[in-house]
């Protein structure tokens, strides 16, 4: 069932409607909190919110690039190691 959900970061509240179960909001909260409290300097100096917001977007769309890669490899070589234990199972019948 879809609820309102409200979420603060840098002094600003932002409300959002969401059918997601409770923990995988907090977890997604979390993500996006920790992601913009780590870029919110940029050595000595303090970034605007609209440029934080994209640095933050473009950081996980990078992470989510290379999961989404990883996990492509990683289905390739389960594929692989399937193929051959069926291969081995087939051989021994």
């Amino acid at each position: 069932m879809e609820r309102l959900v409200k979420f603060e970061v840098l002094g600003q509240e932002y409300p959002f409607y969401t059918d997601a179960p409770e923990e995988e909001v907090k977890e997604i909260l979390q993500l996006v909190k920790s992601q913009l409290e780590q870029d919110t300097y940029s050595g000595k100096h303090v970034l605007p919110a609209s440029k934080l917001a994209i640095l933050a977007s473009l950081n996980m769309a990078g992470k989510y690039v290379k999961l989404k890669k990883e996990f492509e490899q990683y289905k390739k070589r389960i594929d692989k190691q399937i193929e051959s234990l069926t291969q081995k199972i087939e051989n021994s019948l």
